[in-house]
């Protein structure tokens, strides 16, 4: 006779959204820190940067995000996202971008909308990765140990002594990649704008790499020349020649030039570098993790530009950026804006070591970010 039916074995439950540790707390803080040398590009002056810090709690732990721009961007934080995410899983960050993402719909997603998002964003994968005890980078899945920067800075109003003075101090770090600040006032200036990258090349050497950005004060044809007269000079990096909201400009420009041509720092969304990529408009796609959505749509970013065989580059927030650039195979390198390494080494411990010219991140095994806020140091600066 046969035996009895085996007996199958009970299934796990399956996992339901609300397993995780909610969300429990949300904070914003808004932080207002003079520069100190003059601050100014092509198209822009400015004497502060302010930074906008989100918290969230969840099961004892805390993790952070920010980002720079607008103190409004903390009422939108308050008043439009907060009550969206608390109580949400921890774990499930993606669905927390995508609700804030579609609650902003009517007050504005694109620029101070997607600064409280992305902020916020980066602040639960902070908080997730500290929940598991995880570096970030390791969360997310590492495709390199290491990530190259590049020195940023040179802005327009500097004196000859003061742009020196700050490349020779990412050259004495071993950083090999500068950039600075070209197309000032509007392109007005273009014998200073040569003679400002003649400096430069002296000063960092024949071996060093030497970025221009123009923050699209150029015309086009005025682009094209200019880059002739620097290819002379070894400039490989041009960043918006033209504005990056012209990308038949960009394309144009591209085209006739030597230089890789970079742009998308102003990128609110994804399909906003869906359509910069698949223009051609770029050699290099830009993303910036403080505005474009966070860290969510930052690696969303990235695997547009690998599927049409561009390299990505952290646009400034050097310290936000260095996870998720690990994260992804098509990095080329992050901006280590002289501004932000100075308000983030100020504000924060736990900050990175460029030395060498590549920062490690997660090398300290710390969870999350690795960061913690130095709220001795940050307090005179706090004005929300």
């Amino acid at each position: 006779m046969p035996g009895p039916e085996p007996r199958a074995e009970p299934h796990p439950p399956a996992r339901t959204l609300r397993d995780g540790p909610a969300v429990e707390r949300l904070a914003v803080s808004v932080y207002r820190v003079p520069t100190d040398l003059p601050g100014g590009d092509a198209t822009l002056t400015w004497d502060s940067t302010t930074l906008v810090l989100v918290e969230a709690a969840a099961a004892g732990e805390r993790g952070i995000g920010w980002t720079y721009g607008s103190a409004a961007v903390a009422q939108v934080v308050e008043g439009e996202l907060a009550g969206l995410v608390l109580g949400h899983d921890a774990y499930d960050v993606p669905a927390a971008n995508d609700r804030m993402s579609r609650a902003l719909r009517n007050a504005g997603r694109p620029g101070i909308g997607a600064g409280a998002l992305s902020a916020v964003d980066i602040a639960l994968w902070d908080l997730k990765a500290r929940l598991l005890g995880l570096p970030l980078v390791r969360l997310l899945g590492a495709a390199r140990d290491e990530v190259a920067v590049y020195g940023s800075g040179g802005l327009t109003p500097y004196d000859d002594a003061q742009l020196e003075g700050q490349l020779r101090g990412w050259t004495e770090q071993g950083v090999g990649r500068v950039k600075i600040k070209v197309g000032e006032s509007w392109g007005r200036c273009e014998d200073r704008d040569l003679h400002r990258t003649r400096l430069a090349r002296r000063t960092v050497g024949d071996t060093a790499e030497l970025y221009v950005d123009a923050n699209g004060g150029y015309t086009r044809k005025q682009a094209v020349r200019m880059a002739a007269a620097m290819a002379d000079l070894g400039v490989t990096w041009l960043e918006e020649p033209v504005s990056s909201d012209d990308l038949a400009g960009l394309r144009e420009v591209r085209d006739a030039v030597t230089a890789d041509v970079a742009a998308g720092e102003y990128g609110y969304d994804l399909p906003y570098f869906a359509r910069m990529a698949t223009a051609g408009a770029v050699d290099c796609l830009q993303a910036d993790v403080t505005r474009c959505g966070g860290v969510t749509v930052w690696l969303r970013a990235a695997a547009v530009a690998e599927g049409l065989g561009l390299h990505v580059s952290g646009h400034c927030a050097p310290h936000l950026h260095a996870h998720v650039a690990a994260a992804v195979p098509n990095t080329r390198h992050l901006e280590w804006f002289h501004d932000h390494v100075r308000i983030e080494n100020l504000l924060f411990d736990g900050t990175l070591d460029p030395r060498g010219g590549s920062v490690r991140p997660g090398a300290s095994g710390e969870p999350g970010l690795g960061l913690a806020l130095n709220e001795a140091n940050a307090a005179p600066y706090r004005t929300a």
